[in-house]
């Protein structure tokens, strides 16, 4: 009973939540529509693993409203060889679902205890083509290579130029910019060595990554 009621909430949270947010592609909808959001959410908040909501998830952090992950999937065209790299792992359910549409994910989180939790919801559901790593992705260096796809969990005072670098020619970088409460998603394109495509997806508001850097506001 358990179980067919998560499944019409997952239902649910397509058909009213992800899909009038213009998350249209097929493979994304079933994607959201089959992986069990709810083996990543901490126990006492279970109940709402398919609400409209940012789930807490401890220490001051949220899971993505439900319709943010799906635009920044859809956004991201992951194709089944990419090479992903995800900047905060949070609960692991956006880690989760890279994984079940790219080749390799690396995911890096600040947070050492969401790191292992993490690990251990993955391995529960078989997916192992992931790297978890605990690291302060804005301070330290990032593994060599470059990624056909970054996802960037947490808002950013501006577009990061390090992610950016990190990119293959065609490879695809997902961030949100700004201030609270007027922040842009942002989908930014390498097209070349030294060029690269912005485009602004949709207006939202997240937390910012830990240790983002905060930028004063000028003061008359």
């Amino acid at each position: 009973m358990i179980a067919l009621s998560y499944e019409n909430a997952r239902f649910n949270m397509v058909e009213q939540q992800v899909r009038p947010w213009e998350v249209l592609d097929s493979k994304v909808l079933s994607l959201v529509g089959s992986l069990p959001r709810e083996q990543f959410v901490p126990d006492n908040y279970k109940g709402l693993a398919y609400a409209d909501i940012e789930v807490p998830l401890g220490d001051g952090e949220k899971m993505m409203f439900p319709r943010v992950e799906g635009r920044l999937i859809q956004a991201l065209n992951i194709q089944p060889d990419d090479t992903i790299l995800e900047v905060g792992t949070g609960s692991g359910y956006l880690t989760a679902c890279l994984a079940k549409m790219g080749g390799t994910v690396i995911s890096q989180d600040i947070n050492p205890t969401y790191t292992e939790q993490a690990r251990t919801r993955l391995a529960e559901l078989q997916i192992n083509n992931v790297q978890l790593r605990t690291t302060d992705s804005l301070s330290d260096d990032i593994e060599s290579g470059l990624f056909d796809a970054i996802a960037i969990t947490g808002s950013l005072p501006e577009i990061p130029e390090k992610f950016k670098q990190r990119l293959n020619i065609g490879g695809r970088l997902f961030v949100v910019v700004g201030q609270s409460p007027v922040m842009t998603a942002y989908l930014i394109t390498r097209t070349g060595e030294s060029e690269w495509q912005t485009e602004g997806l949709f207006e939202t508001d997240i937390a910012p990554l830990k240790n983002a850097p905060v930028i004063r506001k000028f003061e008359f």
